[in-house]
């Protein structure tokens, strides 16, 4: 339920438009190239220095690979809105990448041809899926009367994605989808199929769930983050034994940002700070089976990084100043567009 709503609640904030597709494609490739190059170089270390299977090196090595967009969304409410959406999208597609590909690794012992063509008709299937659905749910939230009406709808889309999962269909494609088509209503006002709803209507019920779905996440959020500081243990905090590997996990995920940052074209600072591991690596760790997973990766490893990743962010971002003096800068710029429109208008403008 908490991986739902974090990545509903991200994507009824996202607006798509001509001018940020670049910024999508910037965050899609950005996210896909941390999680292989963190994941392929965990991998050889696993496998040059503990002698584990390199197919199930990866697959232990996914958890540590994925931003946990649950840590990342709520951390860059201040900053400018262009770095904020990189991050949104970026935390969002890192967590429906990093679950899509751990799946594919766990329910195919053997990679080759017939199981990447199952696992490319599953992505097909659930577009279908996501589209049907979409156009259902639009219609209930649209069309039911009743004074409860949100929380049915919110039981239906976990309803959908369980179902999903039952038949390994990469589920959180439908849920990025759905907010995508809810928070972007207005942009689709063209289209005949969307015509025939009460867009008026239907964008101010769009509004009451996206209120609903905030309070439902951070809730999920405190108790998570509460259950996970109560089942901390100290002596795993404290173990010696994998703070070495911890370390040069927190190092090599920095140190592929700071690349990955380059490569894009995007300011190393403040998004460097922002790659933390949470939520999303607790649950993929914990979906590993009996029979896949290595010794090296255990309890305190994951901790461990959730934590110094966790800790770097928070004091990343109170020390760094660029992010408060970007938003500053943004504003001062649009009054000053304002200010020169205003001028450039003749006098008998309306």
């Amino acid at each position: 339920m908490g991986l739902i709503l974090i990545v509903l609640e991200g994507s009824l904030e996202l607006k798509l438009d001509s001018s940020k597709f670049g910024l999508i494609l910037r965050s899609f490739l950005g996210a896909l190239f941390s999680i292989l190059a963190l994941a392929f170089l965990l991998a050889f270390l696993f496998n040059y220095f503990g002698h584990f299977g390199l197919q199930t090196s990866f697959l232990n090595a996914i958890p540590l690979s994925v931003i946990s967009s649950a840590i990342a969304i709520p951390s860059v409410r201040n900053l400018a809105s262009r770095e904020k959406e990189f991050v949104i999208y970026e935390s969002s597609l890192s967590d429906i990448l990093g679950v899509v590909l751990f799946n594919f690794l766990a329910f195919n012992e053997i990679i080759n041809g017939r199981s990447i063509g199952i696992f490319t008709l599953q992505l097909l299937i659930i577009f279908v899926i996501s589209f049907v659905a979409i156009i259902g749910l639009s219609y209930l939230l649209n069309k039911i009367e009743h004074h409860i009406k949100f929380i049915p709808i919110i039981l239906i889309v976990i309803l959908i994605y369980e179902i999903s999962k039952i038949y390994h269909l990469p589920g959180l494609i439908f849920i990025l989808l759905f907010g995508l088509f809810l928070s972007n209503l207005d942009g689709l006002k063209k289209l005949k199929l969307v015509e025939r709803f009460q867009l008026d209507d239907l964008m101010n019920e769009v509004k009451k769930f996206k209120e609903l779905t905030i309070e439902g996440a951070f809730l999920i959020r405190a108790l998570f983050f509460l259950l996970f500081g109560f089942l901390i243990e100290t002596a795993e905090v404290l173990n010696t034994e994998t703070l070495i590997w911890s370390v040069t996990t927190v190092v090599a995920i920095i140190g592929i940002r700071a690349l990955q940052l380059w490569w894009s074209g995007l300011p190393i600072r403040p998004l460097l700070f922002i790659a933390p591991r949470g939520l999303i690596s607790i649950l993929l760790f914990l979906s590993i089976g009996a029979t896949q997973a290595i010794p090296l990766v255990n309890n305190s490893l994951i901790i461990q990084v959730i934590l110094l990743t966790t800790l770097f962010m928070m004091l990343g971002l109170l020390l760094d100043k660029s992010g408060k003096v970007a938003s500053e800068v943004q504003v001062t710029l649009e009054a000053s567009e304002i200010d020169n429109t205003e001028t450039k208008m003749p006098r008998n403008a309306v």
